[in-house]
């Protein structure tokens, strides 16, 4: 079996990846409609959007099987986002690549493989529309251009959630895509009795800066603040921009995750040489999410509010 190799771009295709906030997300009709078109059209078992991670790939919509995800070690679809073009195993028996992988001498005995490489707005290949079939198969020309018009498809809906769910100017969350990415992680802290912190965060002095420098200088603390958040939380830690000049971060894991990140934080905003960057500065309130207490999203973020204006406060009578 050859495992697929990592593409030139890996690190920066992953970090795009990651910032759509796609990953284990749930079921949508939008991509369903595409795969069930698709696997209708080619009539063929199997049609999946997949998403190639670090080291899996996940699908956010699914026909004709019931896994969600498989090693990338063994992924048809890991191969595929090599090249822009359609990867095609006619019989997988007969190639030499896959002839001994554990999905074709296995489930769901894959022997025909086609996949269309699917493109995030930045341009990089974070997976693919593909057909599995367990009969050997061949796609004409006319074929291959239908499945790189349904790649197209998924392309688009990509864009869209993109542009729905994620702040134009800092690149991070806006408020609704935040607020459907921790949703979905606080339901699965609760159904897994895995813990999460929420870290509420509110710029000091934001006002006098626009004042004193213009709304471009602003513009560009709000976009380096945000930047800095991505530097110092991990790539599964939810980061969203609610508004103005409030951020929050949603952490998975174990209680008391938050104190690391933020003592980087504010270890990397003091290093920078810029004269407005200087002058960043924040107030935070990080709470435990206690699924007991907080029955909603928006009462754990109230709760955080409080505690960030309280810091607010100390600091302001610090002279912070």
């Amino acid at each position: 079996m050859e495992k697929p190799p990592l593409p030139g771009d890996e690190s920066a295709r992953l970090m795009s990846l990651h910032s759509l906030r796609i990953l284990d997300t749930p079921g949508e009709e939008r991509f369903d409609r595409i795969t069930r078109m698709a696997r209708r059209v080619f009539d063929v078992q199997i049609c999946l959007v997949s998403l190639v991670d670090s080291d899996r790939q996940w699908f956010k919509s699914k026909q004709g099987t019931d896994a969600s995800e498989t090693p990338r070690e063994i992924s048809f679809c890991g191969h595929a986002i090599l090249d822009d073009e359609v990867f095609v195993v006619n019989d997988a028996v007969q190639d030499t690549r896959f002839a001994d992988n554990p999905l074709v001498t296995g489930e769901p005995n894959i022997r025909f493989y086609a996949g269309c490489p699917v493109q995030d707005p930045k341009g990089f290949r974070i997976g693919t529309l593909c057909l599995i079939d367990s009969k050997p198969r061949e796609l004409t020309q006319s074929d291959i251009a239908t499945l790189a018009d349904f790649a197209a498809m998924v392309e688009d809906e990509i864009k869209v959630t993109s542009q729905v769910a994620v702040d134009e100017l800092t690149e991070v969350a806006n408020r609704r895509g935040f607020h459907l990415i921790a949703n979905h992680l606080l339901s699965l802290c609760r159904r897994t009795g895995t813990a999460a912190e929420l870290a509420y965060f509110d710029l000091d002095g934001f006002k006098a800066i626009n004042d004193a420098y213009g709304h471009a200088a602003g513009d560009e603390i709000l976009r380096h603040f945000a930047q800095l958040l991505v530097k110092c939380f991990r790539s599964a830690d939810a980061i969203g921009r609610l508004g103005g000049d409030e951020f929050v971060v949603l952490l998975g894991g174990s209680a008391g995750t938050s104190g690391t990140p933020l003592k980087r934080l504010r270890n990397m905003a003091a290093k920078s040489k810029d004269e407005v960057k200087q002058k960043l500065a924040w107030s935070v309130g990080a709470i435990q999410f206690d699924p007991d207490r907080h029955d909603t999203l928006e009462s754990l973020l109230a709760e955080a509010d409080s505690r960030m204006y309280s810091e607010k406060v100390r600091r302001r009578l610090a002279g912070l």
